[in-house]
């Protein structure tokens, strides 16, 4: 299976408007787990994914404290490099590796960056990494024109094809646009959390700069079998660090989700797959990543690389975010691709 291509901004790759995501991949015992994974069932979701035509992986240093990025090293062993996907993978979180549940440092240092660039390379099996970016902005002083200028030496090198950033605000964007052109930018948009699409996509679009956007299905919030029984709140449950699983707002959020269903059914597919399709229809937004546990859950969100959404049905879904009032953010594009 083929999905169409887009190109990343000016990078010269092209990628399928969803990626595989793979912070689940990452498994238990570090302290932003997702919970237990097995490692057999990511290696058959990574090829599935490739099967079902997506061309590119999504995952960083820190899931799993390594973890993620040697299991899609081993998915990815023995596949034809005509079928290989893109890796795009980040770096800029230290952690103790005494105490994997303490909490990461957000280092950008120049010899942090080098380091885990390195250490991303062995753990991948790589000569290269086709996307490489800083995962959230530094939180222990360094100027990010000296943690942006060893992202261009990396690029210099061949170590890395493309630069990026994930999390960063325009700010810092501007500044590391006058040292070196940023290549592609990471960020959270979904129907619920819809920020970026009043700040950093515009802004990603007037720069030639290609955009990612993660959580397109808000962790499950946008997806049809989501319940509010599956927040487990007699146990610490990851989900505690999103308010939008609080009251009022899950409420609000359920019932976007619910006022989905009919588009969902007239376009023959489910809520997850309607998402990510909302997720890349803006004008400036290239794609968006999609995790998955199991082979089945790609199935259910795939064709959302494909759907075509017209100016009515995103007026119908402005109409709804408006009804409901679900999360924050624009509502809907105010032009098309």
């Amino acid at each position: 299976m083929e999905l169409p291509l887009r190109p990343l901004g000016s990078s010269g790759l092209r990628i399928s408007a969803v990626g595989l995501g793979a912070w689940a991949m990452g498994g238990a015992g570090w302290r932003n787990t997702r919970g237990a994974q097995d490692d057999a069932d990511s290696r058959a979701v990574i090829r599935h994914a490739i099967d079902s035509g997506v061309n590119w992986i999504d995952t960083a240093a820190v899931y799993g404290l390594g973890h993620a990025e040697e299991v899609v090293a081993e998915a990815l062993a023995g596949i034809p490099s005509s079928r290989r996907p893109l890796i795009f993978t980040k770096g800029g979180l230290t952690w103790s590796v005494e105490d994997p549940m303490a909490p990461q440092v957000f280092d950008s240092r120049p010899e942090t960056i080098r380091r885990e660039c390195e250490a991303s390379l062995r753990r991948l099996r790589a000569d290269h990494i086709d996307l490489y970016q800083l995962h959230w902005p530094d939180e222990i002083g360094t100027p990010v024109e000296e943690s942006w200028g060893e992202m261009a030496r990396l690029a210099d090198e061949g170590k890395v094809r493309a630069i990026g950033m994930s999390n960063y605000p325009i700010e810092l964007l501007e500044r590391c646009e006058r040292v070196r052109h940023v290549d592609s930018v990471q960020s959270q948009f979904n129907m619920i959390r819809r920020e970026a699409a009043g700040d950093v996509i515009p802004w990603c679009k007037a720069h030639g700069t290609g955009t990612i956007n993660y959580r397109p299905m808000m962790i499950g919030l946008l997806t049809d079998g989501f319940t509010r029984e599956r927040i487990d709140r007699s146990r610490q449950d990851w989900r505690d660090q999103f308010p939008d699983f609080d009251e009022p707002r899950l409420s609000r959020n359920l019932a976007l989700r619910d006022a989905l269903r009919p588009m969902a059914r007239r376009h023959g597919v489910t809520i997850a797959a309607l998402a990510v399709a909302w997720a890349v229809a803006w004008p400036g937004a290239t794609g968006a990543i999609a995790g998955a546990r199991s082979p089945e859950q790609i199935d259910g969100w795939v064709s959302g690389a494909t759907i075509e959404l017209s100016d009515a049905d995103l007026d119908e879904i402005a109409q709804e975010i408006e009804t409901t009032g679900a999360g924050d953010g624009p509502l809907r594009p105010n032009s098309r691709r």
